[in-house]
């Protein structure tokens, strides 16, 4: 059994990170690596510490576990977080490789970048739609895959909440209104997971105010041209065998992507 031990910090995410460059992404955890939910968010920041030391840019954040039951199935009780980079993001219709993942799985979402700084005083919808710009449909690509025991919670944490890619639409610019969509998670043609009457903004931003209130514990708050994927309501789903997904809100656009 490995255990943390915040002088060994480097090494555990020196490994983490090598892992998931070679697309094995957590094996210490098939090791025995145990850890909470404090030390899996302090090995997550180390390991993007090394991303940015390496010449790669933090552009954003992703909230996971917005959804009851994917709290439920991870075994924990409030939402993650994780870090959106530079090299992960992917234009609409990009072609990928599914080799370079570990069992790819999607999540259909929606994506928002902000226009300005956000206050870490004001955290309700009211307060936060004014700093944004625009709102996206989104494909989240996850590693999904758990190699430790449960409660899988801190592995996750670690694994930067298992999010290793996003392909972002075009969206819609300075989204002030109230809108209902929907939104649908489509392999090959066929919809594998779909929502209705999702509401804009309350709906998709429901978990802002929990980040914004998490980076002000670590000293940093959300700031004007950062991405945050807002979260999805439901689990990732693998896209197996499949090639095309696609992503389709009927307010906000659609996204897509190939993958080989």
């Amino acid at each position: 059994m490995i255990k943390f031990d915040p002088e060994n910090i480097n090494f555990l995410a020196e490994r983490m990170l090598s892992d998931y460059d070679s697309g094995k992404p957590g094996t210490l955890f098939a090791e025995g690596l145990t850890l909470n939910v404090h030390e899996a968010w302090q090995l997550q920041m180390a390991v993007a510490d090394l991303r940015i030391q390496r010449g790669e840019k933090a552009i954003g954040y992703k909230i996971g576990l917005v959804d009851k039951g994917n709290q439920e199935m991870i075994g924990m009780h409030h939402p993650a977080w994780g870090r959106l980079w530079n090299t992960e993001r992917h234009l609409d219709g990009v072609q990928l490789q599914k080799s370079k993942y570990d069992n790819p799985s999607m999540e259909a979402e929606f994506g928002i970048i902000l226009g300005d700084d956000i206050d870490p005083r004001e955290t309700k919808p009211i307060d936060i739609i004014d700093t944004i710009a625009s709102v996206h449909p989104v494909i989240e690509i996850h590693n999904f895959v758990f190699r430790g025991e449960y409660s899988k919670g801190p592995e996750l944490l670690a694994n930067n909440a298992i999010h290793s890619g996003v392909v972002l639409g075009d969206g819609v610019l300075d989204p002030k209104d109230k809108v209902v969509t929907d939104l649908e998670l489509i392999y090959d043609g066929k919809i594998v997971d779909s929502w209705k009457d999702k509401q804009w903004p309350h709906d998709m931003l429901s978990a802002m105010g929990w980040l914004i209130a998490e980076q002000s514990k670590n000293g940093r708050k959300l700031k004007k041209g950062e991405i945050i994927l807002t979260g999805a309501w439901g689990p990732p789903i693998p896209v197996g065998d499949k090639r095309l997904v696609e992503v389709k809100s009927s307010a906000f656009g659609t996204v897509c992507a190939t993958f080989l």
